[in-house]
């Protein structure tokens, strides 16, 4: 993934290229290369699971970084606020989403939201775009506010890696090729614009398809911020697999289609997903509870295209319980 990213790249700064299909289709190859260290690299390594040397994990998950996020920023967003409080309306930073998108039956609906099932797509692919321009100085002022971030130094060191990782990353992507490689400023910009579209509809299809999905829960907290239930149950009733016999689908996506083994136990590597997988689904079927998945990943496709559809003309989608 490391190779895929960054070759395509250097390969367009090298200047032995000359045709502008050959820019296009390097940039999108090196967008499918970021996608990749984003689910099969980063994930995990935040999550502390891609080795049992700690460094190790630090230092992978600065490959983040390398693609122009931030890990300090991403560990907040998705270990502690999606993981904790996994498709409940302004606990979980996956379904907070601007006015014109509704990913949960608990957010009030506007006239936009009827045709959100036709353009959401597009808004997925300049998903990390947003990311790599603004979204992190966001996101960490929020959480530093939110108390999530303590220490007026960690948030203003922070704040310098964030603008140091960027400066870099756009010196590798924009920088290199417009100063080495013979294509016009114009060029590079729409190239850079399709390596991201890439990456972001590669991205948010994996992770929504997991979570916006006509069998999910979407439970409400109360005044208090607290959920009834039991935690592993919310994760069940939240969360689905789909395309569970693919391997070489499953490695590319880092094994995120297997999301409920990964909601359930995130402190385990990706790579024994498929091996836990029988066992949690017979477990839920013993004790009666959900267990969500899709044959293959079309079928997610198409049941999250039906979700969005139905969030976007329903006043009120049933918010199924998850009390067992």
């Amino acid at each position: 993934m490391l190779s895929i990213y960054f070759v395509p790249v250097l390969l367009v700064s090298s200047g032995l290229l000359t045709q502008t299909w050959q820019l296009f289709a390097c940039f999108i190859l090196s967008g499918f290369g970021m996608a990749g260290i984003g689910m099969g690299i980063m994930h995990d390594a935040i999550h502390g699971t891609y080795s049992s040397n700690l460094k190790i994990n630090k230092l992978l998950s600065y490959t983040l970084n390398m693609v122009g996020a931030n890990a300090t920023v991403w560990k907040v967003q998705h270990n502690v606020l999606h993981h904790s409080y996994t498709n409940i309306h302004e606990g979980d930073d996956d379904i907070n989403a601007p006015f014109f998108l509704r990913f949960s039956p608990n957010v009030k609906k506007n006239k936009l939201h009827s045709y959100q099932h036709w353009y959401t797509w597009f808004f997925y692919g300049l998903s990390t775009l947003s990311w790599v321009t603004t979204k992190d100085f966001i996101r960490l002022n929020r959480y530093y506010k939110m108390g999530l971030l303590k220490g007026k130094n960690i948030y203003r060191n922070t704040v310098l890696k964030i603008v140091a990782w960027k400066i870099a990353y756009y010196l590798f992507t924009l920088g290199l090729p417009l100063i080495f490689s013979p294509f016009s400023f114009g060029e590079i910009i729409l190239a850079f614009l399709a390596l991201h579209f890439v990456t972001g509809l590669a991205i948010s299809l994996v992770f929504q398809t997991a979570h916006i999905m006509p069998d999910m829960a979407f439970p409400q907290a109360d005044e208090e911020g607290m959920v009834e239930g039991e935690r592993l149950v919310h994760q069940l009733a939240t969360t689905c697999n789909y395309s569970p016999k693919s391997r070489v689908f499953s490695w590319m996506i880092g094994g995120l289609n297997y999301q409920v083994e990964h909601h359930l136990f995130p402190d385990i590597c990706h790579v024994h997903y498929r091996k836990i997988a029988s066992i949690v689904q017979s477990t839920a079927a013993e004790y009666q509870l959900p267990y969500y998945y899709k044959k293959t990943f079309f079928h997610a496709l198409k049941a999250h295209f039906k979700m969005l559809h139905q969030l976007g003309t329903m006043e009120a989608v049933p918010v199924k319980s998850q009390n067992h």
